[in-house]
């Protein structure tokens, strides 16, 4: 089983990811188009510690502990997003 399946499969909430609020779905996607902070945060209208925040917050709800575990889980999300 995959990396990040296996993470979602443990620990997600059931009805994931519409747990998470709009902007950290923005910021998820930000992340798994390989964007750095500061350009998501430009691309969104908001300020680079929010950006930050918002990453916190998915880590958390993702049960990870890096950005680029949040990356895999994107696109893990992704792949079951698109079928």
């Amino acid at each position: 089983m995959h990396f990040a399946q296996a993470d979602l499969d443990r620990g997600a909430p059931p009805d994931f990811p519409a747990t998470l609020t709009p902007t950290q779905l923005k910021v998820l996607q930000g992340v798994h188009s390989g964007l750095m902070n500061k350009q998501i945060a430009f691309e969104l209208g908001i300020a680079e510690s929010t950006v930050k925040a918002h990453m916190t917050a998915l880590m958390r709800k993702l049960k990870v502990r890096n950005r680029t575990q949040v990356a895999v889980v994107a696109g893990s999300l992704d792949r079951i997003a698109l079928g």
